[in-house]
């Protein structure tokens, strides 16, 4: 019975871990944010809207949703409801929502 009961907890703290993994925020470092700062009060953009998403770190933008390049930045932005937000491309999650 305690062998049984070893082996669950095992499992438990092992898929505990997985999930806290999983859910460590992206940093982007202050000179990368400097950069994608300035770059998006140099180019502009429209506001847009995305029903039905709630605008937060983790959430996926839909692909309906262009994003737009940060010259050597791995990171894309888009303008939601007067908040600049970084997407990482590959998975389309926001990274991080500049007021």
């Amino acid at each position: 019975m305690k062998m049984h009961l070893t082996t669950a907890a095992a499992g438990l703290l092992f898929l505990v871990g997985i999930g806290a993994a999983a859910a460590q925020d992206v940093i982007i470092q202050p000179e990368q944010e400097t950069v994608i700062r300035e770059y998006v009060h140099k180019q502009p953009l429209a506001s847009v809207k995305v029903p039905g998403v709630e605008l937060s770190i983790g959430s996926t933008l839909p692909d309906t949703v262009e994003l737009h390049e940060v010259p050597n930045v791995k990171y894309r932005y888009v303008v939601v409801d007067n908040k600049t937000v970084i997407v990482d491309p590959g998975t389309r999650k926001v990274v991080k929502v500049i007021q």
